[in-house]
């Protein structure tokens, strides 16, 4: 696999969590109705200017670097992936060396991450990496799109971020930056909508180096700048074009936010019955799993649905480990 000569570097999410859809350049010419060439200059020499230097940016990341940050990134803050994505890539430098180990080491490795199924279907993807494309993370958009565990944002990521191609890659950071910049709303839609995709596509600059570096360059300026809360439009390189700034910023309902607590749910109550089956490398009984949840019907739940997600696989004589197969 080679790397692009000027890779183009992707920014992950803003403090929150990410939430994110994406779509390939694939609309007809007539839905090109909305011109960003006034955007792309400011915004991607500020991204040059003030990209944060992280792992993953980097040339030697290569394409698996960036689909390994992609999965971890989903719905988990830098601070807490960066760590966890070193190690990984240390131990797994090729999805090969990630294929050739049992799935529960995946599950091991990803560690207090949360929602490890992510860990299940990054091990899937690179089995089939391995056995189908010879190890190399494939650079097309219908290759990625076909792997295991990978949806619609992460193979336009992939294939923008790591080989520089020419895909609207649409997350929550760049809806809010497209909202605010053209349509003068404060918030996006909760769900991404078929009128945020043509926007996007018909944002994309025609060259295809430009069009990877737009995408990395808007994704950073909303992780940044243009954030949910207390954006900072005075660090802003397209304020005096933004439609929402120029309006006046008037308000809208914002994003909801999120009211439950971890404490006393049922992902704590797997999150701790994995800690267990982490830490051990013989398999656990089940009496060891009853000691870290007092309340039997929900322990037994939660249980239960690590098993039926592949997580844990249960044995003869009330015993449980991480998968082998």
């Amino acid at each position: 696999m080679t790397a692009p000569t000027k890779p183009s570097h992707h920014g992950p999410a803003d403090p929150g969590l990410r939430v994110s859809a994406a779509v390939s350049d694939s609309a007809p010419a007539a839905a090109r109705t909305v011109s960003g060439e006034p955007l792309h200059s400011p915004v991607i020499e500020w991204f040059d200017e003030h990209a944060r230097d992280l792992p993953w940016r980097r040339p030697e990341a290569g394409a698996w670097g960036v689909m390994v940050s992609e999965f971890m990134l989903q719905q988990t803050p830098v601070n807490r992936v960066l760590p966890v994505y070193e190690q990984w890539l240390a131990r797994w430098p090729r999805p090969a060396d990630l294929a050739a180990e049992a799935p529960g080491e995946a599950v091991r490795a990803w560690g207090r991450l949360g929602y490890p199924r992510r860990a299940l279907r990054l091990h899937g993807a690179a089995v089939a990496i391995t056995e189908r494309h010879g190890g190399d993370v494939p650079a097309d958009h219908a290759q990625l799109l076909a792997l295991p565990g990978i949806g619609e944002y992460t193979a336009a990521a992939v294939a923008s971020f790591a080989y520089g191609q020419r895909h609207a890659v649409l997350d929550t950071n760049v809806r809010r930056v497209f909202a605010r910049a053209v349509g003068g709303a404060q918030y996006p839609p909760t769900a991404t909508t078929a009128a945020e995709r043509r926007l996007a596509r018909a944002l994309l600059p025609e060259d295809e180096a430009t069009a990877a570096r737009w995408a990395a360059a808007s994704m950073e300026l909303g992780a940044l700048v243009c954030t949910a809360r207390n954006e900072s439009c005075h660090r802003c390189p397209i304020t005096a074009q933004c439609a929402w700034n120029l309006a006046g910023k008037p308000a809208h309902e914002g994003p909801p936010r999120r009211t439950q607590t971890y404490a006393g749910t049922d992902r704590q109550v797997r999150g701790r019955l994995l800690a267990v089956l982490r830490e051990s490398r013989a398999p656990v009984p089940r009496s060891a799993l009853e000691r870290v949840w007092h309340e039997p019907v929900q322990r037994a739940r939660a249980l239960d649905g690590l098993v039926a997600d592949g997580l844990v696989e249960p044995l003869a004589d009330g015993l449980y480990r991480l998968p082998l197969t």
